[in-house]
């Protein structure tokens, strides 16, 4: 199948419904409004994209606060309060972070009903060959981002999942499949959740099909666009999450092994890349690269920014810069900033030690990974905002060195592999990993802290592996908070549903155990 791209990022209004789940009737688009055509259609998957640009999705709420909530980062004395809730677990069903995560990814939802629902209205009025392509292409980007949307939902509002049995059991979340219908608001179970998500990506996947002859060249690195390989890479991080160690590895080396993308080596220098626009004299590794510009080989798909359509500031709460000092609410935890060895150069890219402008003077290494898109700050003056880089084939490897370790017969040696071929990318030497039964899992879970540390993965991690944590007190961090302890599965690992969700109209929708 031709990839057939020409979207634009701008915002579709038929998406931006005012409630999460329930459409009211000033909400709905008419039947006669509805869409007919091949172009209706390409703007309705305009909007889809255009519901990622949210800040309360990738760019700002739902990649920060599992993150801050967990044990990653400290806030500091003079900070602004910003998610202050969040990070002192004294949160509630009321919260709007939280509650505006739930509806923007319901909105994604909304906007993918609304194209699939008037799918076969388009395919009455199209006669061409390269039409009837486009709408399978737009089709398979509706279910992937419906896929997607759910698969956060999940993570975030649901236990983790232990077996298929356990699953049936617990609740999950509410399933809208249509746009225009009276589904009732209930809770599926977790297991059903699940399989509708599956159920989704294989439709993604019979869609978005490789072009074998790519006779136009497209490239699917770097790409803002959702595609097969998006598929598998989500299927991979699904089946990690479920527990299938078997289709995490099948999914994850589908990516791997498909040549499409490369680590960003962290002492490749980018000037020794043509192709990475105008490095000419700018000495920094592809691996610093990929966070100052949101450029990679190795980003599977990112929510493409411009300077006139763009998201959150993932970077504010890192250093609150005012043009003349650094004000950061938050700082990196000392016991993280301790993982990265004096041969890791990921620790020079993506921290930068700053003296801050707080009346302490606190001096400390500052996340700059989310300084922000120089090119962004360079052309228009945008502080702190990046292009979220979604799905990296470094998490790929993460994942089947994971399933490679935890499945019933454990294969160490291909986990190894696995994990000392994200390093040799990272690493100046000493890149070899050893891993075995009793080191295995402490091995990943290190690794997998100082390669996405702050990019939302850390809570998830901790609620599936059972696992509690203790914050210890260090230089200028806030009384409040800096000595909490969270006992493994603590209740608010899993996040309140919005209590106006509870108390909305013919809703029947069941609280989690952290809304009581």
């Amino acid at each position: 199948m031709k990839k057939l791209k020409s979207y634009l990022l701008i915002t579709l209004s038929v998406c931006m419904l005012s409630s999460c789940l329930d459409k009211y009737p000033q909400d709905e688009i008419p039947a006669d409004s509805a869409i007919t055509t091949i172009e209706e259609a390409n703007q309705a998957v305009i909007g889809i994209y255009s519901a990622w640009l949210s800040g309360a999705l990738y760019s700002g709420y739902l990649t920060l606060l599992p993150d801050l909530q967990a044990d990653l980062a400290y806030a500091v004395n003079g900070y602004t309060n910003t998610y202050g809730d969040v990070w002192r677990w004294d949160i509630l069903a009321t919260n709007s972070q939280i509650t505006s995560v739930y509806g923007a990814l319901y909105n994604v939802i909304g906007c993918s009903n609304f194209l699939l629902a008037n799918a076969d209205k388009v395919r009455e009025n199209i006669y061409s060959d390269e039409d009837f392509e486009r709408l399978e292409q737009y089709c398979g980007e509706a279910y992937f981002a419906r896929a997607l949307a759910y698969s956060e939902l999940i993570k975030l509002f649901c236990k983790a999942y232990e077996s298929d049995e356990e699953a049936a059991d617990e609740l999950g979340v509410v399933l809208k499949t249509a746009y225009y219908s009276d589904e009732p608001l209930v809770r599926a179970s977790l297991k059903d959740s699940y399989d509708f998500v599956i159920k989704d990506l294989q439709r993604a996947e019979d869609c978005l099909q490789i072009d074998e002859d790519n006779e136009e060249g497209y490239t699917y690195y770097d790409s803002p666009y959702f595609s097969i390989y998006t598929v598998y890479a989500l299927r991979a991080r699904v089946a990690l999450y479920m527990k299938d160690y078997a289709n995490a590895i099948k999914y994850a080396t589908l990516l791997i092994d498909s040549g499409e993308f490369q680590l960003a080596s962290a002492s490749t220098l980018a000037t020794t890349m043509s192709d990475y626009l105008s490095m000419t004299n700018k000495q920094i590794s592809l691996y610093e690269y990929m966070w100052r510009y949101n450029f990679s080989y190795e980003t599977i798909w990112k929510v493409g920014f411009t300077t006139t359509a763009y998201g959150g500031s993932l970077g504010s709460i890192f250093f609150n810069w005012d043009f003349s000092s650094y004000k950061p609410d938050y700082v990196p935890a000392q016991w993280v900033l301790a993982l990265y060895g004096a041969n890791d150069l990921r620790y020079n890219a993506i921290f930068q030690q700053v003296t801050t402008g707080h009346s302490h003077g606190l001096t400390w290494p500052l996340l700059a990974k989310y300084w922000g898109n120089q090119e962004l700050f360079e052309g228009a003056q945008i502080l702190h905002v990046c292009e979220p880089q979604v799905f990296r084939l470094s998490e790929q490897y993460l994942i089947r060195a994971e399933a490679y370790a935890q499945q019933d017969k454990p294969d160490y040696a291909k986990a190894s592999a696995d994990i000392t071929e994200l390093r040799k990318a990272r690493y100046s030497t000493g890149a070899s990993a050893a891993l075995t039964k009793d080191n295995a899992m402490d091995i990943i879970e290190e690794e997998r802290v100082k390669e996405l540390y702050m990019e939302g993965f850390r809570l998830q991690d901790l609620k599936r592996w059972h696992k509690g944590f203790e914050r210890t007190p260090q230089e200028q961090s806030l009384s409040n908070g800096s000595s909490l302890k969270i006992d493994k599965d603590n209740k608010l690992f899993v996040w309140p549903i919005p209590q106006h969700e509870l108390e909305s109209p013919n809703a029947n929708i069941e609280p989690n155990e952290s809304n009581k």
